[in-house]
């Protein structure tokens, strides 16, 4: 129960005045489907399918397509990232995955033999690999593992962060149970220690708040296929003033000034066009993924952030309670409400569990040991009652 009243209270602090109807009509969903995976990949919407089948349509009839097209729709989609996290256009560089964007910050950091890196225990590989190279040059990698006891992971964290820390890179919440890390307060250690400080935000960016002005990251790196609701393949990176004028991965004729102008593309330029441009990904004006981000985007924003993750709240609310009365534990008891784990009673073995879950066709994950749950708009009490009917099946 303590984790229940712990979680719940989250649910009462998040209150908002508006409130989202579920919005399950808006995607080709199953009614005997109850698809509660959207940290592994979100549905796409109809409008954002849609996207998807004119861009396909528009490229088959290349003639169709003229210069312009190669720069207005990734200046339309840099807009509307920036606008969900409170940043400008001009910093957001737009990525194939978030290992793309890790590596481009590895590329750009200066981390000396005897400084070390923090991170976290189990955080997604995507932020790890880009930085276990490191270690060949004498670089210590803290990873953090949050104890048994009632400590708080964030002050593990904190208490990590030290003199000769170079970078501290995690997500805004854990992928494996949805734990809330106290960005705040870890960015500020950070930086009186002058380490870069890099979040991947690929598991909340678009379902929970998150505002550069006030975390203050160095880099903030988001695959947009999940919570931002969009096309496998495009991301988003945004980059303060450490690595705004850094060097990008890969050198692409886009990437350079006055790159609008096609006649003059063999008038090679040393410089880079201004901005987080540089970054981007080569061949970035996809004409197929670019209207579909930027449909994606825009639905979040029309939604808006603080009522998705309201009505995640809403929705999860009265079945915590249910949930531990069965005897799984609520793995947190400092979470987000769209993303949560739990654990198993010590009775059940997992391929029961993922038995009952599969017969009653719940989707949901397993990450390391615990049974991730993750939820968006499009869910209804239908899809938890379905998850709860599994659990209750498990236990038989």
């Amino acid at each position: 129960m303590e984790n229940h009243n712990n979680i719940n209270s989250i649910v009462k602090n998040n209150k908002k005045q508006n409130r989202l109807r579920c919005q399950k009509e808006e995607y080709s969903l199953s009614e005997e489907k109850h698809y509660l995976n959207c940290a592994f990949m979100s549905p796409l919407s109809k409008e954002v399918e849609q996207a998807g089948i004119m861009g396909v349509k528009r490229k088959s009839q290349p003639y169709n397509i003229t210069a312009t097209d190669f720069f207005e729709e990734s200046f339309e989609i840099r807009g509307l990232f920036a606008k969900i996290i409170n940043a400008q256009a001009s910093d957001i560089a737009l990525i194939p995955a978030v290992s793309y964007g890790m590596a481009t910050i590895a590329k750009n950091i200066n981390i000396k033999a005897g400084q070390n890196i923090v991170l976290l225990h189990e955080q997604f590989p995507s932020n790890v690999y880009a930085w276990m190279n490191f270690q060949e040059q004498g670089v210590l990698i803290k990873t953090i593992k949050q104890t048994d006891s009632k400590s708080d992971f964030n002050e593990q964290i904190l208490a990590a962060i030290d003199e000769n820390t170079a970078l501290v890179t995690l997500p805004q919440v854990h992928w494996a149970d949805g734990y809330l890390f106290d960005l705040i307060n870890i960015g500020k250690k950070a930086r009186q220690h002058g380490a870069a400080f890099v979040i991947d935000g690929s598991q909340s960016v678009g379902s929970l708040a998150f505002d550069v002005r006030k975390i203050k990251p160095d880099a903030l790196i988001v695959a947009g296929y999940k919570t931002l609701m969009g096309p496998y393949g495009l991301g988003y990176m945004y980059l303060g003033e450490r690595f705004i004028n850094g060097k990008p991965l890969e050198e692409n004729w886009i990437g350079r000034k006055d790159s609008e102008d096609f006649a003059g593309l063999v008038d090679y330029k040393n410089e880079y066009a201004e901005g987080a441009v540089r970054f981007d990904l080569g061949e970035r004006s996809n004409p197929i993924l670019l209207p579909m981000g930027i449909a994606a985007l825009r639905q979040v924003l029309e939604r808006g952030v603080d009522n998705i993750q309201q009505y995640c709240s809403d929705l999860i609310a009265p079945y915590l309670t249910r949930i531990t009365a069965l005897g799984y534990k609520l793995d947190s008891h400092n979470t987000a409400s769209h993303i949560f784990g739990m654990r198993m009673p010590a009775n059940i073995k997992l391929q029961d569990l993922q038995l009952a879950l599969k017969k009653h066709n719940v989707f949901v994950s397993i990450r390391g040991d615990a049974i991730r749950v993750s939820i968006n708009v499009y869910n209804d009490k239908s899809d938890l009652e379905a998850l709860l009917a599994a659990l209750e099946e498990a236990l038989s």
